[in-house]
């Protein structure tokens, strides 16, 4: 795996998104990557905790929007075809490809009978906030910051994120960040409940490894099924579902005017300018 590292200390199982010259951006082949970590770790029944980390001072910031620029896809989808008839990839046809991976590597997470921690130093944005909130405990250094971002580039929100955000912060404050996208710092976040603690930067990597140490000492078995209970409380029984409507409802967008008009001002480094005829 040529961008995600797996490390196994004791009972502590850590996955890194190791791409920060693209900042721990997911392209096909990373995403693909992910969720075979993901896989492995949540069913290795010696690991009983597990950190989801970025490295380089970045978290994620979701799907490669370079790739997706390209319309190639450059690895054999282990999902449904993407494409066929001999015809080029859409943007819609790369995200799906993206996107089946990283929703795969989320129902893992949520099923998983062990605590899964997101530990955010520096920007978690779109994909990357998505993932971040799937996890059962995020904890963030004091320079975290999150966004929605969805919206800079005219998409809809994926990766569990509307699935997850009313659930966590309520449906209010949802739309503001659907709607302002605000860049939230971490003492905000920790103010609305998007995350749980806060760690000093300089120390961060001690600190997360250090609550790891004593997830992974708890009584793992009653962990994993008071989280089925939780989960079920929680209507997490439809995650899939919405997962599959995220999915799709993303990559029609993506074939229209808005995403178009989105990936180029992203590419321009300029405001996108929807709606102006």
């Amino acid at each position: 795996m040529t961008n995600i590292l797996v490390g196994i200390d004791g009972a502590v199982g850590t996955i890194t998104i190791d791409r920060p010259q693209r900042f721990n951006s997911l392209d096909v082949e990373t995403a693909r990557d992910l969720r075979k970590a993901g896989l492995q770790l949540a069913r290795d029944k010696d690991v009983r905790a597990v950190v989801l980390r970025g490295s380089g001072g970045v978290f994620c910031s979701g799907a490669d929007l370079k790739e997706v620029a390209s319309c190639q896809l450059p690895v054999a989808c282990d999902f449904r075809p993407a494409t066929g008839n001999g015809q080029p990839a859409t943007y819609g046809a790369v995200f799906k490809q993206v996107l089946e991976y990283i929703h795969s590597t989320i129902s893992e997470i949520r099923r998983a009978p062990k605590p899964f921690i997101a530990a955010v130093d520096g920007i978690a944005a779109a994909g990357g906030f998505g993932l971040a909130m799937a996890c059962d405990l995020v904890v963030a250094s004091q320079r975290a910051t999150f966004e929605w971002a969805y919206s800079k580039t005219g998409l809809t929100g994926a990766e569990s994120s509307t699935f997850m955000l009313p659930r966590l912060i309520g449906l209010r404050r949802s739309f503001e960040l659907l709607l302002l996208n605000p860049r939230i710092d971490a003492e905000r976040a920790l103010d609305i409940g998007l995350i749980n603690l806060i760690y000093p930067t300089t120390i961060f990597d001690h600190d997360v490894h250090q609550l790891a140490l004593r997830l992974a000492s708890g009584p793992t078995e009653a962990y994993g099924i008071a989280k089925e209970l939780l989960n079920q409380a929680a209507g997490m029984d439809r995650l899939d579902f919405h997962l599959d409507r995220e999915l799709d409802s993303l990559a029609r967008i993506a074939g229209g005017a808005n995403f178009a008009e989105g990936i180029d001002a992203f590419f321009d480094k300029r405001p996108a300018a929807f709606g102006v005829k």
